[in-house]
């Protein structure tokens, strides 16, 4: 059933189903407004997070976050083989692990790691193991019959963990200097 068409407005389309009809009116000005804005909105933000990169997108913001967290994790929890690596892998606990192992351990182990009276650490053989608790463990309790001193009193367990996340990083590197010593640890 389709009503009649008045003489006075203009013909349009009406359809009834039901004894409802409907008719082809406009959108609201202000709806219409929300769609374009939010598609203007979306082009925007797709332009500055994946093509420019002005800005560091959600997905890189969310992994500095949680390294940042596992890195808070890691210098308050129990020393363990993974928050061990977790610090190693941050660059800030690097440099402060540098800065250390230069001014407390490069006498003996020279200022690359490479060894002079004490064994050379950047290689793949180690005294005491080579996992990381046995170097936290070696740096933290020393061996005073060799003749390396505790840290563990003198540096405070924040920064015992800082050395050894710098031992850890640059074990592998095999530079020259001292000779191999101890067993091979992969």
């Amino acid at each position: 059933m389709t009503a009649p068409a008045s003489s006075t407005t203009p013909s349009k389309v009406v359809h009834v189903y039901d004894d409802i009809e409907e008719e082809d009116n406009h959108l609201p000005n202000w709806w219409l407004a929300t769609l374009f804005g939010a598609i203007v909105f979306a082009f925007g933000y797709w332009f500055v997070y994946e093509v420019t990169a002005a800005a560091p997108g959600p997905l890189a913001s969310f992994r500095a976050e949680t390294a940042e967290m596992a890195k808070r994790r890691a210098e308050a929890g129990p020393v363990t083989n993974e928050s061990l690596l977790v610090l190693a892998k941050d660059e800030k606990t690097l440099a402060e692990g540098k800065q250390l192992f230069v001014s407390t351990c490069a006498p003996c182990h020279a200022a690359q790691g490479q060894g002079l009276v004490g064994p050379n650490l950047t290689d793949k053989f180690w005294l005491h193991g080579g996992a990381p608790v046995d170097i936290h463990k070696s740096i933290s309790n020393g061996f005073p019959d060799k003749g390396m001193r505790p840290w563990a009193q003198v540096l405070g367990p924040g920064r015992v963990r800082s050395v050894t996340a710098f031992v850890l990083s640059i074990r592998g590197q095999n530079l020259a200097g001292r000779p191999p010593q101890g067993t091979a640890v992969e």
